[in-house]
């Protein structure tokens, strides 16, 4: 939001304003008090967040400029992206697994299914919210994979063991769901179009006539 005031000159309205705020401030009461606090996590999560949101932005700048469209945004962000990945690849020891697990015999059918299948996965999550941005705007985007997290933490809760009580924890995500639902209503509310006013009036071929100059 703040990103879409100073890049696009975006300015949400106060209802927008304040689910947006009821979100973060859940966020921070639900962190507040957590037993399995990282300062470090914390601290990775928070520069995603901020690199999450500028992302959001000059998608929806380079898509309204409408010089390369939904695809060659696709591609000219893969392929820019592909240099730094091939560096981090030969720097790091994820090369040097790989190519164990190779050589034990691991890489099945299955496996090279699951990974094609992954890789479709992540193209068609990439497109997903391109086009989001593109009908909408970087901060609906931004807002709906965390409104989708809420609710699986929600099952979360019930269906794995190791989450910890408490009663900071789970007011701040009740909080936090409120402020989804409020900015899913008020971002997503149907306005009824207005009545057209405007009478249709069918003359048929003799009063056509009739109404012509003799």
């Amino acid at each position: 939001m703040v990103f879409e005031f100073f890049i696009l000159r975006v300015q949400p309205p106060f209802a927008v304003k304040v689910s947006v705020f009821l979100m973060i401030f859940g966020s921070f009461v639900a962190a507040l008090y957590d037993l399995s606090f990282d300062g470090y996590g914390y601290t990775l999560i928070m520069i995603n967040n901020v690199f999450t949101a500028a992302n959001g932005v000059f998608v929806k700048k380079t898509l309204q400029a409408k010089e390369l469209g939904k695809w060659g945004l696709l591609y000219y962000n893969s392929l820019f992206m592909l240099p730094p990945l091939l560096l981090i690849c030969a720097f790091s020891d994820d090369t040097e697994k790989v190519r164990e697990f190779v050589a034990e015999g691991n890489m099945t059918s299955s496996v090279t299914l699951c990974f094609i299948l992954s890789c479709i996965c992540g193209f068609i999550l990439n497109y997903s919210l391109v086009t989001c941005t593109n009908y909408n705007s970087a901060l609906t985007t931004t807002c709906v994979g965390p409104i989708k997290n809420l609710f699986v933490t929600y099952a979360g809760m019930f269906s794995s063991g190791d989450y910890i009580f408490s009663w900071a924890n789970f007011l701040g995500v009740n909080i936090s769901v409120l402020g989804s639902i409020l900015y899913t209503y008020v971002t997503f509310r149907t306005k009824s179009p207005p009545l057209d006013k405007t009478r249709l009036i069918t003359v048929t071929p003799v009063e056509k006539r009739s109404l012509l100059p003799s």
